[in-house]
């Protein structure tokens, strides 16, 4: 990596390189969580298996996303970011690989609930998080927001391409596709990721030039981080607040629109591919969206960005159920609309536990953060499925997701209200 570092050397900061690789695993691992919502409808004509049975194993996948951040974060922290992303991707792609000898339903439980979702977990948002505290002092918003970004590239990217690999070659062509993809990202992490700049002999991009180069690694057992740092954030307000804020974030997002706007469109006619190139255009959308929030959050009040997004969120998920009676403004008009916020809650959320926990504790307090995000989709997941079974339509899941993300524009108003009065008692 020294190598790489010599051939940029003064022509920009090799945090920008991290970046893009980081980016680039962000990227196939988003792939891997879209993919399967694309195999639901092919698993449930190959298999017989119901959209129920179907979303148990998809909501594991996503509690386990969650649930491995802080522990993931931590790792870093321990033993490195580079051997643990390594050791995630391969995971991954073995587990991927893996899943095209499936016949029964607990097999796609623990290889794609279990080790697919574990493995997802690490290569996620903590890991965002973790590189843009090491490698930045300033603009830590938009570089948050641009690695946020690359889940919606990935859905770009993957899933009108798996979608018609699924309509004409069956879901298993599928699986070895995503499988390929992360191996291939294998060998850019290994070259190309250094732990931090200290290793390049490298400050943070916006540093001071008298800043000392600190090269800090912890000696500390991951678990006792992970756990560490729940038990001094949980006696604060102000992570039950974002814990429960991102706990609706990921059951208005990932659990439900992520898992179930596919299958949702064919209950009104529309095709697989007509489906998946839905999402993508909201993907395209979200690029920008999140890209931008993360330029906002870098300059305005995080609290009120955040009212904002969860606010204009709910109204779109409200907007749902009608949009597919509406002829040409219909969907086109919530997948701009709700393309924009789906995930731009990312880099304010950031900003918030970054300010309130500092820079180091920060990747680990938003891991657990993470982990109630995706709790709160694995809960959507199974939750829409269960309703769709039983009343044979997304309606009222789509109603109960809009009604919470309202509450949850009302609570990220909370967070971080305290500087008001420590900046008083300073004055």
């Amino acid at each position: 990596m020294n190598w790489a570092a010599r051939v940029i050397g003064g022509r920009f900061h090799y945090g920008w390189l991290a970046v893009a690789v980081v980016f680039l695993v962000l990227l196939a691992a988003a792939g891997t969580r879209a993919t399967p919502s694309v195999m639901m409808v092919p698993l449930e004509h190959d298999f017989g298996w119901s959209r129920a049975t179907i979303s148990l194993a998809i909501s594991v996948n996503i509690a386990l996303y969650g649930l491995m951040g802080p522990f993931a974060a931590a790792a870093m922290q321990r033993f490195g970011v580079r051997p643990t992303i390594l050791t995630a991707l391969g995971t991954m792609a073995a587990g991927v690989g893996l899943s095209s000898l499936m016949a029964h339903p607990w097999q796609m439980i623990l290889v794609w609930g279990v080790m697919v979702g574990g493995a997802t977990g690490v290569a996620a948002l903590t890991l965002s998080a973790t590189v843009v505290n090491r490698w930045f002092t300033t603009h830590r918003g938009l570089v948050m927001g641009i690695l946020t970004a690359s889940s919606a590239t990935g859905q770009l990217v993957f899933l009108p391409l798996l979608a018609a690999i699924a309509q004409h070659h069956g879901w298993r062509p599928v699986v070895w596709t995503v499988a390929i993809a992360a191996a291939v990202v294998l060998p850019l992490v290994a070259f190309l990721l250094p732990e931090r700049p200290a290793d390049m002999a490298l400050r943070p991009f916006g540093e001071p030039a008298d800043a000392p180069i600190r090269s800090d690694v912890s000696n500390r057992n991951p678990l006792a981080i992970a756990f560490g740092t729940l038990a001094m954030a949980s006696k604060t307000r102000d992570f039950w607040l974002l814990f429960f804020s991102f706990f609706i974030c990921g059951a208005s997002t990932n659990g439900y629109v992520g898992t179930h706007l596919i299958a949702m469109c064919g209950d009104y006619g529309m095709t697989e591919v007509q489906g998946a190139s839905l999402l993508a255009a909201m993907g395209i959308f979200d690029l920008f969206g999140t890209t931008l929030s993360g330029w906002l959050s870098d300059r305005f009040n995080a609290r009120v960005l955040l009212f904002w997004y969860y606010g204009l969120r709910g109204l779109s998920l409200m907007y749902l159920p009608h949009a597919f009676g509406i002829d040409f403004f219909g969907l086109p008009l919530f997948a701009v609309f709700y393309g924009l916020d789906w995930i731009a809650t990312v880099p304010p959320t950031v900003r918030l536990a970054t300010d309130v926990y500092g820079k180091e504790s920060a990747p680990v307090v938003f891991g657990w953060v993470v982990a109630g995000h995706q709790l709160g989709a694995a809960f959507a997941a199974l939750g829409a499925g269960m309703l769709r079974a039983s009343l044979g339509t997304y309606t009222v899941a789509s109603m109960i997701s809009g009604g919470l993300c309202i509450v949850a524009s009302i609570i990220v108003l909370r967070i971080n209200r305290a500087e008001r009065s420590v900046a008083a008692q300073a004055v």
